[in-house]
């Protein structure tokens, strides 16, 4: 027992001085290979972290959403709509909706206007977004102008601004009373933006959602589901382009590992010959081989994946904001709660790992099976 371990001892320490002989070679390596792993994590964390940040914000959302369609358009809804549905066995509750969308020359950009069930500062007051506060210099005092239906200009004062915490699905929004939104967007009182209902039975959302089809032949029923499989078909896609982009990278570290398969060095191939002469058998220059790769390997993949989580965690993943960002003026400004998916790291690790130190050991291989002494003439 003592014997094997100090012959693990010495090919641990003749890995690192073999590493240590070529770090001109190594560090650049190490470099190239930690660049791709952080590239990939980096996009790995983001588009997880947005999903999961998108569908923890959604779960409060109304179970089911009813929309008026006329000629494929979405039209204000009657309020008798709201009496119809009411009646309809499972549902726990069920309310009118004011909303829209608002355009603002100045900024060219789309406000949300929304009308909240209980607003406390009453008519003249309004609520914004951190989106709208930073586009248009307004705080809490300030008073912006709004033009109605009618052309006239409606000054309301700004009663407070979200916290950044909510920017995600607040960046645009503005909150405002009953009686100014209908001021601003004119209609009939009789009518609302959409429906909400909630239901008391998860299970029987589909059986309801057919039951109102069939009662409103002439409505659009939007399921909290759907909208969280748009909202996770939305940032995979987004994802998919940053992949897209990084596969230049990609395809980089592909050639570099196929180099590294490709053979080993005369130096290398010499050093593997003199070992072999003086004793070490073939399974100690592959465990030697396979250590000096997992050591270049691991150090990469841990710099990689630590490099990631602060540029995306604490960074604002900011080398990918411009695909991100696109054109949207009030793009949300927000710092992701760290979400970690094990198995998206297992797979890089995999994706990473692996194929480098598989491709290590097959060159390692063939030059400690040949006879050492054509290996040192070479």
């Amino acid at each position: 027992m003592p014997g094997w371990i100090d012959k693990q001892k010495n090919i641990l320490d003749f890995t690192f001085s073999s590493i240590l002989r070529r770090k001109g070679k190594n560090i650049a390596l190490l470099l190239v290979y930690t660049l791709v792993v952080f590239l990939l994590a980096s996009v790995m964390f983001l588009t997880y972290s947005i999903k999961r940040e998108a569908s923890t914000i959604l779960k409060d959302s109304p179970d089911m959403i009813v929309q008026k369609i006329s000629a494929g358009r979405h039209d204000p809804i009657p309020l008798s709509y709201l009496e119809k549905v009411i009646g309809i066995r499972g549902i726990s509750s069920a309310k009118g909706r004011l909303w829209g969308y608002y355009y603002d020359p100045i900024i060219g950009a789309n406000y949300t206007l929304m009308v909240p069930d209980n607003f406390s500062h009453g008519p003249g007051g309004i609520e914004i977004g951190q989106g709208v506060s930073r586009v248009r210099a307004t705080f809490p005092g300030d008073v912006l102008d709004f033009r109605t239906w009618e052309g006239k200009i409606m000054n309301l004062e700004v009663k407070r601004v979200f916290s950044p915490e909510s920017d995600l699905v607040s960046s645009d929004l503005i909150l405002v009373a009953q009686e100014d939104f209908r001021a601003l967007f004119g209609g009939s009182r009789n009518h609302v933006t959409d429906l909400v209902l909630r239901v008391r039975n998860p299970k029987e959302i589909p059986t309801i959602a057919v039951k109102i089809a069939e009662l409103l032949p002439d409505t659009r029923i939007i399921l909290r589901e759907e909208i969280l499989r748009t909202y996770d078909a939305v940032f995979s896609w987004r994802g998919g382009i940053l992949m897209l982009i990084l596969a230049g990278a990609v395809l980089a570290f592909i050639i570099l590992a196929w180099d590294k398969a490709s053979g080993l060095s005369q130096e290398e191939r010499k050093e593997i010959g003199i070992l072999k002469a003086i004793g070490w058998e073939t399974s100690d220059v592959i465990l030697m081989k396979f250590w000096e790769g997992m050591a270049v390997s691991l150090s990469a993949f841990l710099a990689g994946i630590i490099l990631a989580y602060i540029h995306v965690f604490f960074l604002s993943s900011n080398l990918f904001e411009p695909v991100l960002k696109g054109w949207a003026v009030l793009y949300p400004q927000f710092k992701l709660v760290p979400f970690i998916d094990a198995s998206q790291v297992v797979a890089l690790f995999f994706l990473t790992i692996v194929p480098y130190t598989v491709a290590t050991l097959i060159p390692s291989w063939r030059a400690a099976t040949v006879d050492p002494d054509s290996v040192m003439r070479a």
